[in-house]
């Protein structure tokens, strides 16, 4: 079986080169579309929407290296053109799974660290892809690097 449109969602670290790899390895044609996708999540989700603070500043300097770190990716893998290279704003598994359905995506490509325990009931982008995804869904096994 062969993917038309593969969508690598990344989180644009180092660790994000094997997932884009593993989709270029799946590119079986030069047909085949490979597009981008860093997701800018709201600063107010990460404190549980309960802010006593202004944090617009905070949020475009966020976007504002999000920008600058995809900009990095694209460099590194210049077939992956401009256009296809998505920064929307939201909830990941919503905006991963929105987009492909707009873009008409077969398979999502996103990184996993493989997570055990108390780091998997608190949850991973990887997980929460995987469930209701409008199409089929790799999960690429990333290495923890030594400390």
């Amino acid at each position: 079986m062969s993917y038309e449109h593969i969508l690598v969602a990344v989180d644009l670290t180092e660790e994000c080169d094997p997932v884009i790899k593993r989709a270029r390895e799946l590119a079986s044609t030069d047909e085949t579309k490979i597009s981008l996708v860093h997701v800018i999540e709201p600063m107010a989700m990460a404190f549980g929407g309960d802010v006593p603070m202004n944090l617009s500043q905070l949020q475009q300097q966020q976007t504002d290296q999000a920008r600058e770190r995809m900009r990095r990716v694209i460099n590194k893998y210049p077939e992956l053109i401009e256009n296809n290279v998505h920064l929307p704003y939201g909830q990941p598994r919503q905006e991963i799974h929105e987009l492909a359905k707009k873009q008409g995506c077969d398979l999502i490509v996103v990184g996993s660290h493989g997570r055990h325990g108390l780091a998997l009931l608190l949850g991973s982008t990887s997980n929460d892809v995987l469930h209701g995804a409008p199409c089929d869904v790799l999960a690429v096994r990333l290495m923890k690097k030594a400390e």
